[in-house]
């Protein structure tokens, strides 16, 4: 292996590309990044390890189990065990700019853009306001102007908890300044299906065309300006279109895909927590812990809640878990409600805040060109998800689960 030094890093090419004024050194140091170049459309871009046996894994549901055993036992496996390291994948032609990025915004106050100030944006935009106590700003933008100053002129109205707390400033965006900005969640839609509409069937599928089309335009802005920041999707179906934005993204004026727009782990799709929280609030009875709770897969059809992973997994519970988070909605909805008070605040205001704060929260993941939800965190080698054992018959409707998000995305 060779190591070469480049703004602070140490680099280890590994079938990837170097970098201009790349300066060869004698030994690895942290932060160790290996180069990689594998295929665009069905692998991670920037990602964390902490063996080298992760360094060649194959991507899929395998990434939520623990990771093989090493059968390296050199000095370089040692210093990874020791250090950890990160992944890049130098096929996307950013690669190294949003490295440079993720590693800069771990050590500031973020500044958040909310795009859409419907129900979900209007609700996530006041939940961030209230507990985002660490953001150095809240940008809002809507179609709808007067929406924008009544939100500017009442959230800026509102006090802190407590009197040593500073809550983040709220200002109105021109379009120009949408990606100025370390974490824009798009909370836009094109329209919310009506009360009655789910006899119909999944009310977050009916919204995917109309929504892939509203999206694109922002993709093309996100690939434009160069973004490196996150792309929080949060209107739905958000799982297959944090897949779609990926891809617009990418792609040039003749459609034709570059590789020069998003990298896949800057877009993440924010709907699984109100699942987790549903799981919860509907499992009072079950003599469940919360912290046992997982949930998985997408905000909608496919869903997997498990009371447990591993040894105290409970199919009969775990089903009836995840029937009773997948049909909550429909009882807000037959109240003569839509259901959008606790999507803005746990899946948008309180997951957001968790991930730009480096903590473990639910979130739509890349795993092999799917957008897969589990449990993961930006930590400071990269973006990671949690790795434990988990029950076979768990692990059987995890595949299922994924199996479908991955035909989805062949259509």
């Amino acid at each position: 292996m060779e190591y070469y030094r480049y703004r602070g890093d140490c680099l280890c090419p590994y079938g990837g590309k170097l970098p201009e004024g790349s300066v060869l050194v004698e030994e690895p140091f942290s932060p160790l990044v290996f180069l990689v170049e594998r295929d665009p459309f069905v692998s991670r871009g920037y990602f964390a390890i902490h063996s080298l046996s992760e360094l060649n894994e194959p991507e899929g549901i395998n990434l939520l189990l623990p990771a093989p055993k090493t059968e390296e036992t050199g000095a370089l496996a040692r210093f990874v065990e020791a250090n950890g390291a990160s992944v890049l994948n130098t096929a996307f032609q950013r690669a190294f700019d949003v490295m440079s990025n993720y590693r800069f915004q771990l050590q500031i106050p973020s500044r958040v853009h909310v795009v859409g100030l419907g129900n979900v944006g209007g609700t996530a935009t006041t939940g961030l306001k209230l507990m985002g106590t660490g953001l150095k700003e809240i940008g809002i933008f809507d179609p709808n102007q007067n929406l924008c100053l009544r939100y500017e002129a009442e959230l800026n109205q509102v006090l802190p908890a407590r009197d040593d707390e500073q809550l983040p400033p709220v200002t109105v965006l021109t379009e120009q300044e949408l990606f100025d900005c370390d974490a824009i969640l798009f909370t836009a839609a094109r329209a919310v299906p009506e009360i009655g509409a789910e006899n119909s069937g999944d009310v977050r599928l009916m919204q995917y065309e109309g929504n892939q089309e509203l999206l694109r335009s922002y993709a093309k802005r996100a690939r434009d300006c160069g973004y490196c920041g996150l792309f929080a999707q949060i209107s739905d179906p958000v799982d297959q279109l944090s897949r779609a934005v990926f891809l617009m993204s990418n792609q040039n004026e003749d459609g034709e895909f570059d590789w020069r727009g998003l990298l896949p782990e800057q877009v993440r799709g924010f709907g699984l927590g109100v699942m987790r929280a549903r799981a919860i609030y509907t499992a009072k009875c079950d003599g469940i812990r919360a912290e046992d709770i997982r949930a998985y897969g997408p905000h909608g059809n496919g869903l997997v809640i498990a009371n447990a992973p591993n040894e105290e997994y409970d199919e009969r519970l775990s089903r009836a878990l995840t029937h009773r988070a997948e049909t909550e909605n429909l009882k807000v909805r037959a109240y003569g409600y839509k259901p959008y008070i606790a999507p803005g605040l746990s899946s948008a205001a309180v997951s957001v805040l968790r991930a730009l704060r480096g903590d473990w929260h639910d979130g739509a993941v890349p795993m092999a060109g799917v957008y897969f939800g589990c449990r993961a965190r930006f930590g400071a080698q990269g973006p990671e998800v949690v790795r434990e054992p988990l029950h076979q018959e768990l692990i059987a409707h995890l595949t299922n689960s994924y199996s479908a998000l991955k035909e989805f995305n062949g259509k």
